[in-house]
């Protein structure tokens, strides 16, 4: 029977980087739960063990339970019916098997019932799940809202809500509205306090909320009257028992189709408050979405492998002119790009998870003690990190969701445009990726700075410290040339100090820092294990060779002047 984890030997390789070790003992308090808890590990080596098998659970349900159901629950999708939401019936056979194999809170701790799994095998889960079905995906992993409610909330509502979690009920965030999508401090749903009743009730519309009839909700909602920015915004936890909230509309969409994306009304929907007033977007949110992203990154990663596999076992079955088309250069090239891309994507994905585990464990043992001058030092060094390679992470991997969705159809040719083959879903499925969370012009916009401060060419300097075998070395030289062109490209387009114009080439300083950054990734996971990941390293690093030169040629070759070429005539019609 297939099992996404044990079919996919980079996850055990990701599992084994050496930072690990520092990132359980740091999440595992030094395993003081093994005392309170039968199934707390006792030692790193016990809870690589549990990650192992938990994950290999996963997989087992997702290849014989959640893909085989991804078909029907595309054609069939959520129902509406007197403003609340039931969905498709395969996606709650997802949900049950899921919640019986206690696989819901993953990330919370033990006291709490969860697992206290740490971000790296948490993301693989995500990953895996995806590759399944990216929709189900988006409601199974809106159970990371509940580390926003153990970080943020207070202990009363931390034991209210989480124990609900790790019990199987479901969650959405609740923050776009009709003229608040990327601009959330346009936020304009009222939150109102009864003095009273010492009751908060919110008003208004919320829309685009995936999963929007789920028991438990995080509502981001204008607290202060006469406020038209950030600082009028809070967060509340709105309970689905108490009413006062009903499902306008279901989106009809062009992919994700099994996780309801919905209009809600709130009609004095009973509420409470997260943390601090005013907060609301300003901290709460931000660490909300940065762990939505990362989920996002994971969903991308998931997509990505699928579409490349799919492919593969396309072009090896499909005989034209006497041979399989995987044999003709122009589809060879292809599928290896697809998975350099997948393993380029991956790579990052858990680069990028380690940092968020480090940084978030150590704020975690800060709130229980006080931290040594080497914590504080380790929690700002990857807290910086996880803020820059985030949003780059995210830009990156969805984009090339996309293209290897896109790839896959090409493949396929005139077959993949019918919905008999998978990679029409995975195509539809992959276009949302880099669009919510953020778009990926948004992303560029958070990654910016990164470039202009350093953070980005400070850790290429990191990896190029690295050693790698003899083999690996001209692959390596052909990085250092990428870096001095990335960095002679930053200093050509920040030294006029010109906004408009740093804007006008932010994507392409933010991808020349990704492909280097992926690219010393995967020499690094080559340089560990040359069977498994040799070739995608070869292949990226020269496709991002080629990306990095393309860029390269178009900012050097232009002046700030040039700008005026794409701006629009307002005047004339498009």
């Amino acid at each position: 029977m297939p099992n996404f984890y044990t079919d996919t030997p980079q996850f055990k390789h990701y599992l084994q980087h050496p930072l690990m070790k520092r990132i359980v003992e740091l999440r595992e308090r030094n395993y003081a739960d093994a005392e309170k808890y039968d199934y707390a590990p006792m030692d790193f080596e016990d809870a690589m063990d549990s990650y192992d098998k938990v994950l290999e659970v996963v997989g087992e349900i997702c290849g014989e339970i959640i893909e085989p159901n991804s078909e029907e629950v595309d054609h069939t999708g959520p129902t509406l019916s007197n403003g609340r939401v039931t969905y498709a019936p395969q996606t709650q056979d997802n949900i049950d098997a899921l919640n019986k194999a206690e696989l819901m809170g993953m990330g919370l701790p033990r006291r709490f019932g969860g697992l206290n799994f740490p971000m790296v095998p948490y993301m693989m889960s995500a990953d895996i799940v995806s590759r399944a079905d990216a929709s189900f995906q988006n409601i199974w992993m809106l159970q990371d809202c509940g580390e926003t409610i153990y970080e943020f909330a207070d202990e009363s509502q931390r034991e209210k809500y989480l124990p609900r979690i790790v019990k199987g009920q479901t969650m959405s965030m609740d923050l776009t509205e009709p003229d608040a999508g990327s601009d959330l401090q346009a936020v304009m749903l009222k939150a109102t306090y009864n003095e009273a009743e010492k009751q908060w009730y919110l008003n208004g519309v919320k829309r685009f909320i995936t999963n929007g009839d789920a028991d438990i909700h995080l509502v981001l909602a204008r607290s202060e009257e006469g406020t038209k920015d950030a600082r009028g915004l809070s967060m509340f936890i709105y309970d689905k028992n108490s009413g006062g909230v009903t499902v306008r509309r279901i989106e009809n969409k062009m992919g994700i189709k099994g996780a309801p994306t919905c209009e809600l009304v709130f009609k004095n929907a009973k509420a409470e408050l997260v943390g601090t007033r005013r907060m609301g977007l300003i901290k709460y949110v931000m660490s909300l979405m940065n762990g939505a992203r990362l989920g996002i990154m994971a969903q991308s990663v998931g997509i990505s492998e699928a579409a490349t596999r799919e492919a593969y076992n396309y072009a090896i079955e499909r005989r034209q002119f006497g041979k399989a088309i995987i044999e003709f250069p122009a589809v060879y090239e292809m599928l290896s790009n697809m998975r350099a891309k997948t393993d380029a994507s991956r790579s990052m994905l858990y680069e990028t998870c380690r940092f968020v585990d480090m940084y978030k464990t150590l704020e975690d043992i800060s709130r229980e003690r006080k931290l040594t001058p080497e914590e504080k030092d380790e929690l700002k060094y990857y807290s910086r990190l996880a803020d820059a390679f985030t949003p780059l992470g995210k830009g990156m991997t969805s984009e090339y969701a996309n293209q290897n969705a896109y790839d896959s159809i090409q493949v396929h040719g005139g077959s993949g445009f019918m919905k008999d083959y998978k990679c029409e879903r995975l195509y539809r499925d992959a276009r949302i990726t880099n669009i919510y969370e953020g778009t990926t012009q948004l992303q560029v916009v958070a990654a910016i700075r990164h470039v202009t401060t350093g953070t980005y060419l400070q850790r290429i300097r990191e990896y190029e410290a690295m050693p790698v075998s003899p083999e690996l070395e001209s692959l390596k030289r052909t990085l250092s040339k990428m870096a001095q062109m990335y960095e002679k490209l930053v200093e050509i387009v920040t030294s006029p100090k010109d906004e408009e114009y740093l804007d006008f080439h932010a994507r392409r300083l933010v991808e020349c820092a990704g492909h280097i950054i992926m690219g010393h990734l995967l020499l690094q996971d080559a340089n560990a294990d040359p069977e498994m990941f040799r070739r995608s390293a070869e292949v990226y690093i020269h496709y991002g060779q080629t990306e990095v030169i393309k860029n390269y040629n178009f900012v050097t070759k232009s002046r700030i002047e040039d700008m005026a070429y794409y701006k629009p005539d307002l005047n004339e019609n498009a």
